[in-house]
C-alpha cells in the first residue's frame, strides 16, 4: 500500500525523473480498505506484516521518515512531493483488499463480490474525495479500477458508478471523475443506449484500456495483413470505447485511455507493432492518456518479493529508464497537438511511429528523422497535393526508389503530388516515372536517413521474416494535425 521504489530511491529523486522524462501526471492508485480499515496502520507495521525486511531496510535507508507514518500519511506524502515538482495526480481507486490486481475470482472484480462491498467502496470514495480536497495537483479520481467477472451487468454499473461518481462529487467538486466500462474498462458500448445521467458539472470522464492482448490475441499484432490488423483494431476500439468522445456533441464527454503499455524488453514484434498502431491512433486524436506503468519493481507482488515489472518505465533500480528508444517513442504523444481555444491556423507534423521521430528539413534542401519535442509542420491539402514546408515555398519531392526525398520549389510535378494509401492512410505515397508508387520510409533504426521505396503493405512469411527494413511500419506515417504552434 505504500508507492513503489522507496526502498531504492528518495521520494524527491523518484518524482524528478517524472519531471525529466516530461510525465505531467500519476494516476496513483489505492485501495479501498487502506482508508476504511488500515487507515491507522503505520507503513513500518505493514511491511513488518509481511516480512518485507529488506524493502523496509533500504526505506529506512533512504526515506527514513515514512516509516513512522500512517500508509495514509504517507500517501498523502507522495501527493505532497508530486505537487511540489509540478506533477497532477488521477487518485485511481484500484481494489478494495489491497492485492495485484486484476483477476475474474480475485474477489474484487465486481460490486458484492467478496471484498467488493459497495458501502464500504462509498465510504472509501468519500474519504479520499475529502482528505484531498484543497490539492489542486489532485486533478481526478477515479470510481473503480478494471470492473470485470462472472457478476459483472449493466444494471448495477449504471447505478453504483452514478452513487460513486455522486459521493466524490458531493465530497469534492473540484475533482474530475473518471468511470470506466465493463469487461477490464474494455467495453463501453451500453452508453449507446443509455448515459450515464449526469456530467457532474463536466466533471466526468471516460477511461478505456488498450493492450496488445485486449480483446484478442497479441499475435494477431503479427500477420502478413499488418494495415489490415491496425485498421481493423482501431475501429473496434473506437466502437467499444473510443466513441464516447463523440456520442453526444451538445454534452461531450472526454475520454482518457488510463492504461496502455507493453514489455519494454523489447522481446515481442507483435507488441512492437501494437505500439506503433496506438501512437498513430493517439497523435491523430490527441488523446489523453496514462502508460503502465513506471515502477521497476514492486516491494511484494503475488507472493513474490522484489518482482521486476518489465511493463515499467524505470529499471529494477530505480536509477535510469529502462528503455530509452520506448521513451523517445512517446515523445509527440506527450506534446499538446490540439486546443479547442488556439486562434493558430491548423498543419501537420510527420510522425513516423516506429521510432518515434517527426520528418524534418536539415536547413539545405534535405529531410531527416528528427526529434519530436518541437517538430516542424508542414501543409497537405489531400490526397493528391504537395506536401508543403509551412512558411516556405517548399515541398517534398521524390527522386527514386532508395533515393531520399528532397525539399524543391517544383510542387507541381508527379513526384510532389503525395497520397495516403492503404487502410491506415499510414503509407504517404507518390508515383514514380514508371508510375510505382514509392513510399516514405525511414531507412534504418540507426540512421535519421529517410527514403523513398516501393511501398510495403504486407509482412511476408510474419513466422520467419528476419528483416526488419520488410515490415510495413519503417514505411508507417502519420500526418497530424496540430493548430498548437
Amino acid at each position: 500500500m505504500l508507492a513503489e521504489g522507496l526502498q531504492e530511491q528518495p521520494l524527491k529523486r523518484l518524482v524528478s525523473q517524472l519531471v525529466k522524462h516530461r510525465f505531467n501526471c500519476v494516476r496513483f492508485t489505492w485501495a479501498t480498505f487502506m482508508f476504511t480499515r488500515y487507515a491507522n496502520l503505520s507503513v513500518s507495521e505493514s511491511f513488518d506484516s509481511l516480512n518485507l525486511t529488506e524493502a523496509k531496510a533500504g526505506i529506512a535507508e533512504r526515506n527514513p521518515s515514512l516509516l513512522s507514518k500512517t500508509l495514509v500519511q504517507a500517501f498523502a506524502t507522495v501527493i505532497d512531493e508530486l505537487g511540489a515538482q509540478g506533477v497532477m495526480a488521477v487518485l485511481d481507486c484500484q481494489v478494495s483488499k489491497p492485492t495485484w490486481c486484476c483477476g475474474e475470482t480475485d474477489g474484487n472484480a465486481f460490486f458484492g463480490d467478496t471484498y467488493f462491498d459497495v458501502r464500504e467502496w462509498l465510504q472509501g470514495l468519500t474519504i479520499v474525495a475529502e482528505h484531498f480536497r484543497g490539492k489542486h495537483q489532485v486533478i481526478a479520481i477515479s470510481t473503480r479500477n478494471e470492473l470485470r467477472g462472472p457478476l459483472s451487468n449493466t444494471d448495477d454499473w449504471y447505478k453504483y458508478i452514478f452513487e460513486g461518481a455522486s459521493a466524490i462529487h458531493k465530497a469534492n467538486p473540484d475533482v474530475l471523475i473518471f468511470a470506466s466500462g465493463l469487461s477490464y474498462a474494455n467495453d463501453l458500448t451500453f452508453l449507446r443506449e443509455k448515459p450515464l445521467g449526469s456530467n457532474f458539472d463536466n466533471k466526468l470522464v471516460y477511461e478505456a484500456h488498450w493492450y496488445p492482448w485486449s480483446w484478442d490475441d497479441r499475435k494477431t499484432w503479427d500477420v502478413e495483413l499488418l494495415n489490415e490488423a491496425c485498421y481493423r483494431k482501431t475501429q473496434h476500439f473506437i466502437n467499444q470505447t473510443g466513441f464516447t468522445n463523440t456520442l453526444d456533441l451538445d454534452n461531450p464527454v472526454p475520454l482518457f485511455v488510463g492504461e496502455f503499455g507493453l514489455d519494454q524488453r523489447g522481446l515481442s514484434r507483435a507488441d512492437d507493432h501494437f505500439l506503433s498502431c496506438f501512437l498513430a491512433y493517439a497523435s491523430e486524436i490527441d488523446l489523453d492518456w496514462g502508460l503502465w506503468g513506471f515502477q521497476g519493481s514492486y516491494y511484494f507482488r503475488e507472493n513474490k518479493t522484489g518482482m521486476e515489472e518489465t511493463f515499467g518505465v524505470m529499471n529494477y533500480l530505480w536509477n535510469r529508464v529502462r528503455s530509452p528508444q520506448f521513451q523517445n517513442r512517446l515523445q509527440l504523444i506527450k506534446n499538446k497537438l490540439q486546443d479547442p481555444t488556439s486562434k493558430s491556423s491548423t498543419s501537420y507534423i510527420i510522425f513516423h511511429p516506429q521510432s518515434g521521430s517527426c520528418v524534418d528539413p536539415d536547413g539545405r534542401h534535405d529531410i531527416y528523422a528528427g526529434n519530436c519535442k518541437k517538430p516542424k509542420r508542414w501543409l497537405y491539402a489531400g490526397n493528391g497535393a504537395p506536401i508543403r514546408l509551412k512558411g516556405t515555398s517548399l515541398c517534398l519531392e521524390a527522386v527514386g526508389d532508395g533515393a531520399a526525398p528532397v525539399l524543391s520549389k517544383n510542387c507541381s510535378s508527379q513526384q510532389s503530388s503525395w497520397k495516403l494509401l492503404s487502410q491506415t492512410k499510414l503509407h504517404v505515397a507518390t508515383l514514380d516515372e514508371t508510375g510505382e508508387y514509392l513510399c516514405l520510409q525511414k531507412e534504418s533504426p540507426y540512421t535519421s536517413k529517410i527514403v523513398t521505396s516501393k511501398c510495403t503493405f504486407t509482412l511476408p512469411n510474419p513466422q520467419c521474416l528476419t528483416d526488419s527494413q520488410i515490415d510495413p511500419t519503417t514505411q508507417w506515417f502519420k500526418l497530424v494535425s496540430s493548430n498548437v504552434l
